[in-house]
């Protein structure tokens, strides 16, 4: 019987046959899908926009959480995922290029439906930043355009790329499970809404924790090691179990949260056009990764030699 190390490194499973299995696999599907629908009216292309983009999430949070799932979890598995991190990568590409299609019909043949009823300046803004990351990202991917751009370049493209992809569909599930159900005239969370809104939590976290197991090996390597009990490590797993609790009770602390933070005249104005502003969707990942840096921060480590004297 073949080890999963053998299965995963079958060609099919690898560089472009991956690329092509995935995305027939999600042709299909759509092709299925759009076949259900009358594109032939706004409502029916609108479907398909939000149908093709959740094709597109999972594969953008799967990226956003390699490199990190080798840290924290080194095997087969992950040693696959990151030789096919690009392929991956270009199979999210892919998925945005439907949805890409299906804006640009829905835009172009019923405008006045999609500024009525779709159009939303600060989503406008959001969804046009994270198109041109994803053009730069794709262009980079390839030696002809990674040539002529130095290491840094290539590395805010894809880094940052990646980040406000990840942000732009996290913060849409966020808004989608603790904000609208709230509000007069909308309807309650969708199955999806939750699946993407916990994957894209889980692919950020593991971020944070992977960054955390590094510091650590680095403070190791000075002869250190943290003493949880101290002040600092305690409150720092404080701090990571109130980043979780916030993850799950958005719906509670919202309004006054929000109120205070927009209640400047220029955060107001800043949240209609600022992507994410004021980050609502993201506080409890800032707040667990807080817990974390103080966790490894240092100042609430003990030397090694201390100790045994």
């Amino acid at each position: 019987m073949k080890s999963t190390a053998d299965i995963l490194r079958s060609k099919v499973l690898n560089g472009w046959g991956l690329f092509l299995l995935l995305c027939s696999v999600m042709t299909a599907f759509n092709v299925l899908h759009m076949q259900e629908q009358d594109i032939t009216v706004p409502e029916g292309v609108s479907e398909m926009i939000g149908y093709s983009v959740r094709w597109a999430v999972p594969f953008i949070y799967i990226v956003v959480a390699i490199s990190s799932l080798k840290i924290l979890f080194p095997g087969a598995v992950s040693n696959w995922l990151m030789k096919n991190r690009k392929y991956i990568g270009l199979v999210f590409a892919y998925a945005m290029a439907w949805q890409a299609v299906f804006i640009f019909i829905l835009s172009t043949f019923y405008r006045d439906y999609y500024f009525s009823e779709v159009y939303y300046f600060r989503d406008e803004v959001e969804g046009s930043v994270g198109y041109i990351f994803l053009a730069a990202m794709v262009m980079t991917s390839f030696n002809f355009a990674r040539k002529r751009i130095n290491s840094a370049q290539w590395s805010l493209i894809q880094k940052g790329g990646i980040y406000f992809l990840w942000a732009y569909p996290f913060s849409v599930y966020w808004w989608n499970l603790f904000y609208y159900p709230y509000q007069a005239g909308y309807s309650s969370p969708e199955l999806h809404d939750y699946v993407f809104y916990v994957l894209g939590f889980a692919a950020f976290v593991v971020r944070i924790f992977a960054w955390g197991k590094l510091r650590l090996k680095r403070l190791s390597k000075h002869g250190d090691s943290f003493e949880l009990l101290s002040v600092q490590g305690a409150s720092g797993v404080v701090l990571v179990a109130v980043g979780f609790f916030v993850s799950v009770s958005g719906h509670h602390w919202f309004s006054p949260v929000s109120a205070v933070l927009s209640s400047p005249t220029w955060s107001a104005e800043a949240a209609l056009w600022l992507p994410f502003w004021p980050l609502e969707p993201f506080f409890s990942l800032i707040i667990i990764a807080m817990g974390v840096m103080l966790i490894t921060s240092g100042k609430g480590m003990s030397n090694l030699a201390e100790q045994k004297n």
